[in-house]
Protein backbone atom coordinates (compact mmCIF):
# COMPACT_ATOMS: atom_id res chain seq x y z
CA UNK A 1 0.00 0.00 0.00
CA UNK A 2 1.35 3.41 -0.99
CA UNK A 3 1.69 5.77 1.97
CA UNK A 4 2.82 9.40 1.87
CA UNK A 5 2.89 11.28 5.17
CA UNK A 6 3.63 15.00 5.14
CA UNK A 7 4.75 17.15 8.06
CA UNK A 8 6.35 20.50 8.73
CA UNK A 9 3.56 22.91 7.93
CA UNK A 10 2.67 25.79 10.16
CA UNK A 11 2.30 29.52 10.49
CA UNK A 12 5.03 31.81 9.21
CA UNK A 13 5.39 35.50 8.46
CA UNK A 14 6.04 36.77 4.92
CA UNK A 15 9.70 36.40 4.05
CA UNK A 16 10.08 33.45 6.38
CA UNK A 17 11.01 29.83 5.69
CA UNK A 18 9.62 26.37 6.32
CA UNK A 19 10.79 22.88 5.43
CA UNK A 20 8.20 20.27 4.62
CA UNK A 21 8.91 16.55 4.85
CA UNK A 22 7.18 13.55 3.34
CA UNK A 23 7.92 10.00 4.43
CA UNK A 24 7.05 7.49 1.75
CA UNK A 25 6.46 3.75 1.85
CA UNK A 26 4.87 0.96 -0.14
CA UNK A 27 6.45 1.64 -3.53
CA UNK A 28 9.80 1.99 -5.27
CA UNK A 29 10.90 5.35 -3.92
CA UNK A 30 14.13 5.43 -5.90
CA UNK A 31 12.43 4.61 -9.19
CA UNK A 32 9.51 7.01 -8.98
CA UNK A 33 8.61 10.54 -9.94
CA UNK A 34 8.00 12.43 -6.70
CA UNK A 35 6.25 15.76 -6.52
CA UNK A 36 4.93 18.51 -4.33
CA UNK A 37 1.56 20.04 -5.16
CA UNK A 38 -0.61 22.47 -3.22
CA UNK A 39 -4.16 23.68 -3.02
CA UNK A 40 -5.00 27.19 -1.93
CA UNK A 41 -8.46 28.10 -0.66
CA UNK A 42 -10.91 28.28 -3.55
CA UNK A 43 -8.37 27.24 -6.16
CA UNK A 44 -7.46 24.11 -8.09
CA UNK A 45 -4.53 21.94 -7.16
CA UNK A 46 -1.27 23.51 -8.32
CA UNK A 47 1.83 21.60 -9.31
CA UNK A 48 5.02 22.93 -7.68
CA UNK A 49 7.94 20.62 -8.28
CA UNK A 50 8.91 17.12 -9.42
CA UNK A 51 12.02 15.02 -9.14
CA UNK A 52 12.47 11.94 -11.26
CA UNK A 53 14.36 10.06 -8.61
CA UNK A 54 15.87 7.53 -11.03
CA UNK A 55 17.90 10.25 -12.73
CA UNK A 56 17.69 13.20 -10.37
CA UNK A 57 16.15 15.59 -12.87
CA UNK A 58 14.15 18.21 -10.99
CA UNK A 59 11.62 20.71 -12.27
CA UNK A 60 9.85 23.69 -10.71
CA UNK A 61 6.82 25.79 -11.46
CA UNK A 62 7.63 29.40 -12.27
CA UNK A 63 5.65 30.51 -9.22
CA UNK A 64 8.17 28.89 -6.85
CA UNK A 65 11.38 28.70 -8.88
CA UNK A 66 14.25 30.26 -6.97
CA UNK A 67 12.35 30.18 -3.66
CA UNK A 68 11.53 26.49 -3.17
CA UNK A 69 13.95 23.58 -3.29
CA UNK A 70 12.96 19.93 -3.57
CA UNK A 71 15.33 17.29 -2.26
CA UNK A 72 15.30 13.61 -1.33
CA UNK A 73 16.98 11.36 1.20
CA UNK A 74 16.83 7.93 -0.37
CA UNK A 75 18.17 6.25 2.78
CA UNK A 76 15.13 7.54 4.66
CA UNK A 77 12.59 7.36 1.82
CA UNK A 78 11.88 11.00 2.52
CA UNK A 79 11.08 13.91 0.23
CA UNK A 80 11.62 17.49 1.34
CA UNK A 81 10.49 20.91 0.21
CA UNK A 82 12.53 23.82 1.51
CA UNK A 83 10.47 26.97 1.15
CA UNK A 84 12.17 30.33 1.48
CA UNK A 85 10.98 33.92 1.06
CA UNK A 86 7.41 32.82 1.62
CA UNK A 87 4.59 35.04 0.42
CA UNK A 88 0.96 35.30 1.47
CA UNK A 89 -0.04 33.64 -1.80
CA UNK A 90 1.87 30.54 -0.72
CA UNK A 91 -0.82 29.88 1.88
CA UNK A 92 -2.20 26.44 1.01
CA UNK A 93 -2.36 22.80 1.95
CA UNK A 94 0.77 21.12 0.61
CA UNK A 95 0.80 17.52 -0.54
CA UNK A 96 3.53 15.20 -1.61
CA UNK A 97 2.59 12.99 -4.50
CA UNK A 98 3.72 10.08 -6.58
CA UNK A 99 3.80 9.89 -10.35
CA UNK A 100 2.12 13.14 -11.28
CA UNK A 101 1.28 14.44 -14.71
CA UNK A 102 1.44 18.20 -14.83
CA UNK A 103 0.47 20.61 -17.58
CA UNK A 104 1.60 24.03 -18.75
CA UNK A 105 0.01 26.80 -16.66
CA UNK A 106 -1.73 28.23 -19.75
CA UNK A 107 -3.72 25.02 -20.12
CA UNK A 108 -5.52 25.67 -16.85
CA UNK A 109 -5.41 21.96 -16.10
CA UNK A 110 -4.56 20.82 -12.57
CA UNK A 111 -1.99 18.06 -12.08
CA UNK A 112 -3.12 14.47 -11.84
CA UNK A 113 -1.21 12.20 -9.49
CA UNK A 114 -1.17 8.49 -8.86
CA UNK A 115 -1.16 8.99 -5.08
CA UNK A 116 -1.04 11.91 -2.63
CA UNK A 117 -0.71 12.22 1.11
CA UNK A 118 -3.20 13.90 3.44
CA UNK A 119 -1.37 17.20 3.28
CA UNK A 120 0.13 19.71 5.67
CA UNK A 121 -1.19 23.24 6.01
CA UNK A 122 1.01 26.30 5.50
CA UNK A 123 -0.23 29.74 6.45
CA UNK A 124 1.80 32.82 5.51
CA UNK A 125 0.54 35.95 7.19
CA UNK A 126 1.73 38.94 9.14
Amino acid sequence: EVQLVESGGGFVQPGGSLRLSCVASGFGFRSSGLSWVRQSPGKDMEWLSTIYNYNGNTYYADSVKGRFTLSVDNAKNTLYLQMDNLKSEDTAVYYCAKDCTYYPPKSGLPPTCDSTGHGTRVTVSS
